[in-house]
């Protein structure tokens, strides 16, 4: 196990953990490592809210946009990949920050997760087909005679995560619950958590002000040009990409299924549950941080980094 802890800078969309861990590294001397599973795509770089260019410029930031959107990925994947970076940077002499809102992929790392093998990619798209052919309700139900306690938690319509259990239990001939219940490699890491949450109606300002900022920035145009692609390459609409903020909406609007303001507001309101989603799972979830958050939250408005938060951090 290393000696400095990593750091871990979370917090719901638009609160502005980007902001703060670019100001840690800049302080401590850090390279950020992405957790948030929108912005590894390479694909809409501005409907996901990466850094932009100025921000790299700053600090060194890695795993974003190296994961194309023909690929669907896993917690499990993007762990592996984390650690690997964080090994790197501590060798380099600089300090790992970890910044994202993916709860699954913060516990991934923190925790560990259950090796679950590599599925091959005839598999998974021998899984892809039947799911097209028959239809969602009764791949489900497939699903249900040969791992009925993951079908059980899984509504039919969430295709990406049956087709997952599909796929292993296809592959292994092991359930995907009895491959979940294998202990998980310790962590070769401490961690040092800090969580932002700033208060709620200032968060749904900044999810609405943010998205029509984006749209500005070009959004629209990332939209079009990914559906162009899905339909030359025949990609899978339920790969996680399309599950990006906004993106169905303003998909509609482009196809002249609605109206570009009601794009709008559908688009406002995805980003408000959500950010409320992942607040409720950073309180729940995560290694007790009171104190780190209460601290935090103020942060959210003033950038200044303290000796108590660098004390808190070593």
């Amino acid at each position: 196990m290393t000696e400095r802890p990593v750091i871990v800078v979370a917090g719901p969309t638009a609160s502005g953990k980007s902001g703060l861990a670019i100001a840690i590294a800049e302080r401590v001397g850090g390279t950020i490592v992405n957790a948030d599973s929108m912005q590894v795509y390479s694909d809409l770089y501005v409907l996901t809210a990466r850094p932009s260019a100025a921000d790299e410029a700053r600090v060194p930031h890695v795993l974003y946009g190296d994961r194309d959107a023909a690929e669907a990925g896993s917690a499990a994947e993007w762990a592996a990949r984390a650690r690997a970076a964080v090994a790197a940077i501590e060798a380099a002499g600089r300090r790992p920050i970890v910044v994202g809102g993916t709860g699954l992929y913060l516990k991934a790392l923190m925790e560990g997760i259950a090796p679950i093998p590599e599925v091959p990619p005839e598999t998974r798209a021998k899984a892809q087909a039947r799911r097209r052919t028959i239809g969602d309700v009764a791949f489900h139900n497939e699903l249900a005679t040969r791992d009925p306690e993951i079908a059980a938690r899984l509504h039919p319509g969430d295709s990406q995560r049956v087709l997952r259990a599909w796929e292993v239990v296809e592959a292994t001939g092991r359930p995907l619950s009895d491959w979940q219940r294998e202990l998980a490699p310790a962590p070769e890491n401490r961690f040092r958590v800090i969580v932002l949450e700033p208060p709620r109606e200032e968060l749904y300002r900044d999810c609405d002000s943010r998205f029509l900022d984006m749209l500005d920035a070009g959004a629209l145009d990332e939209v079009h040009m990914l559906g162009v692609r899905a339909d030359a390459e025949r990609l899978d609409p339920a790969l996680p990409i399309f599950k990006a903020l906004g993106y169905r909406p303003l998909a509609e609007y482009l196809n002249g299924e609605t109206t570009l303001a009601a794009a709008i507001e559908v688009s406002q309101q995805q980003t408000r549950n959500y950010a409320k989603r992942q607040t409720t799972w950073l309180r729940h979830q995560l290694p007790s941080t009171a104190d780190a958050a209460a601290r935090i939250a103020i942060l959210k408005y003033n950038y200044n980094i303290t000796d108590e938060m660098l004390s808190f951090m070593s």
